[in-house]
């Protein structure tokens, strides 16, 4: 049944990555592209969790679930992405000017960046997983 539930998770990621193929070329919704960036990581390493018959943490950060997946997988991932993201989680879903990164909101090619990111996220732990 972990193998299922591994595999339903990156069901739900790739949803997230055509989410962004859709939005990657519209400026204004840039910080959108950031949290579907996020939500992809972050649905990729609890595949990781999963598969391996650990228990899902409701837990948001990917760089606490990247830190809870390396016993079982070995990526050598961007630190400074991983932070990004999930400071962008949090204030993308939100209005008002929080300061999405320290100068605003994403510009096109960091969410190109972002969208790059999460999709060598998603094609590495697929492969692990053999989905």
């Amino acid at each position: 049944m972990s193998k299922e539930l591994a595999k339903a998770w990156l069901v739900s990621a790739s949803a997230d990555l055509k989410s962004i193929e859709y939005l990657i070329h519209d400026e204004f919704l840039s910080h959108i592209v950031a949290f579907h960036a996020q939500q992809c990581v972050e649905k990729c390493f609890k595949a990781v969790l999963e598969n391996s018959q650990k228990r899902i943490p409701k837990e948001h950060s990917t760089l606490k679930l990247y830190g809870m997946i390396q016993p079982e997988i070995q990526m050598d991932l961007d630190m400074d992405i991983l932070t990004d993201l999930d400071d962008l989680y949090i204030d993308a879903r939100y209005p008002g000017d929080f300061g999405l990164l320290p100068h605003g909101k994403p510009t096109c090619g960091e969410a190109r960046e972002f969208m790059m990111f999460a999709q060598e996220v998603f094609e590495s732990i697929r492969k692990h997983i053999g989905a």
